[in-house]
């Protein structure tokens, strides 16, 4: 699918109000309709952000999944939601995320809730305003807060049992009108560097093998993001050129957070998909200029040309203060235009 120049985009993501963090703390004691106002109320904000600093693509910022009960495992049946992580003290890191046992045959019935996240997005968005994207987690990462069991033998088998209950979402969001999706395999590229990648792309592209050629799919290569703290080693290098065989149209890579080490590295993307960049660096409290995010700009139109090129913060927003997430994405869109506008564009 053909893309406009220098276009703006968002990973998924987005900070919760102050106010939604603690109501996702306190689910227990809301009514039901009590937290659909809640969840409402935050893709409002999320989106108005979004639609005032002025992005091509905007998406609900992922304001629902407000706790595991009404995340992706929530709608997961045979698994055992009372998750204890191996530590709860000390500096922040992915052991202090709990994994779940499997009890049962992994299905999900209800599907994963993406498809009413995206219906309540088509709800709330301004009409025209942007174009809509839903992000879904791949197999692959879906599977890794999830402990093996005599059934599923190893994290391999458990990607296998997610991939169909994956597959299966896309296929609603294609139906219910999701011109955009991005498939979030995380994990994929946090291991490329000690697993086959091939074995990654060949599960990638059967959990989009129908939906590919009937929206516009885009994946999101990160080195982990969970406050704000990397988990895989971060070199692209390991995951080329395996990952080049995604079947996509844009490949998203982390680069502000890293100076833009490897960015030759996207002329090798742009031969087969766009490259969405990371632009600005959601790891760090300083806010780039206009004029900074334009000098990056204008560094990446030199290894591809510009209806190739998609501009993005280097991961979602999630584990940024929204303070400092709104001039950032602000920022990122005046330097983007005044690139355009040298050009002509």
């Amino acid at each position: 699918m053909k893309n406009c120049p220098l276009r703006s985009s968002v990973i998924g993501s987005y900070p919760f109000p102050s106010w939604l963090e603690f109501a996702s703390q306190h689910l227990a004691v809301f009514g039901r309709s009590d937290v659909s106002e809640i969840q409402n109320d935050a893709v409002i904000a999320a989106v108005h952000d979004q639609v005032e600093a002025g992005l091509d693509v905007i998406t609900d910022g992922e304001q629902t999944r407000l706790d595991f009960n009404l995340s992706f495992y929530g709608y997961i049946k045979g698994i055992e939601l009372e998750s204890v992580s191996p530590r709860k003290f000390g500096p922040p890191a992915h052991d202090q995320r709990g994994k779940h046992a499997i009890t049962g045959e992994l299905v999900a019935p209800r599907g994963l809730g993406v498809v009413e996240e995206f219906k309540r997005l088509q709800r709330l968005a301004p009409r025209g305003a942007a174009t809509l994207k839903a992000s879904v987690p791949g197999p692959y990462t879906l599977s890794g807060r999830l402990l093996p069991n005599a059934q599923y033998a190893d994290r391999w088998a458990v990607t296998e049992a997610l991939l169909p209950i994956v597959r299966k979402e896309l296929e609603d969001l294609v139906a219910a009108g999701c011109a955009e999706i991005s498939v979030d395999e995380p994990s994929m590229s946090c291991y490329a560097y000690k697993e086959d990648p091939r074995r990654f792309v060949d599960i990638f592209n059967r959990t989009v093998e129908t939906v590919y050629g009937k929206t516009r799919l885009c994946t999101h290569l990160c080195f982990g993001n969970f406050k704000g703290r990397a988990i895989g080693p971060r070199q692209i290098a390991p995951m080329f050129p395996a990952f080049l065989d995604f079947k996509a149209d844009e490949m998203h890579v982390e680069m502000a957070s890293r100076e833009f080490a490897e960015i030759e590295l996207i002329a090798q993307i742009v031969r087969r998909m766009d490259a969405a960049v990371g632009i600005v660096d959601v790891k760090s409290y300083y806010v780039e200029t206009p004029e900074n995010v334009a000098d990056r700009v204008r560094l990446c139109l030199k290894h591809a040309p510009a209806d190739r090129l998609v501009f993005a913060p280097d991961c979602g927003l999630s584990q940024t203060a929204r303070w400092a997430a709104q001039p950032k994405l602000r920022n990122m869109v005046a330097g983007i235009r005044q690139v355009k506008k040298e050009l002509g564009l």
